[in-house]
């Protein structure tokens, strides 16, 4: 949790999260933050989602409604959870706390070399994810033009 949180409190600075409007591309397999100022885009990988109304983490790995492709990091931590005997992490559903959702997202960033891992909310689900490198650029400043007085 300590590293994870060491990388997210440095992307903080840099891509302002809670400033930002995130936006998820299964297909593309990429998720983007963008504010007034920045444009933030990384390849991404789903852990799990967690239901707010129930209290349950369901591991991406068995989430039939993710792109394959988008699971490959949470099958990393399943197979860990194998080796390890670690059942929380070989189990598709269970009931548990937010932190341990964050818990799980740090693992999979620490076994998987992440660059960093967020959580974004959709309706009452959270959404963790892990993403790789960051790519960054200025956001163009919308402006209306100026009125002309009339002739």
């Amino acid at each position: 949790m300590t590293e994870l949180q060491t990388k997210n409190f440095a992307l903080e600075a840099l891509i302002h999260f809670h400033d930002t409007n995130w936006f998820l591309d299964q297909e593309q397999g990429t998720i983007a933050f963008d504010s007034k100022k920045i444009h933030a885009a990384a390849p991404v990988q789903i852990i799990g989602t967690y239901n707010t109304a129930d209290g349950t983490w369901l591991w991406a790995w068995d989430n039939p409604s993710l792109v394959k492709g988008l699971a490959r990091d949470s099958q990393v931590v399943r197979e860990y959870g194998r080796k390890h005997g670690i059942a929380p992490l070989t189990t598709r559903k269970l009931n548990c706390d937010e932190i341990d959702c964050w818990e799980f997202t740090a693992l999979a960033c620490k076994l998987c070399k992440a660059q960093g891992a967020y959580r974004g909310p959709s309706g009452k689900t959270r959404v963790f994810m892990t993403f790789g490198k960051i790519t960054m650029s200025k956001t163009a400043i919308q402006t209306t033009p100026a009125r002309q007085p009339p002739d």
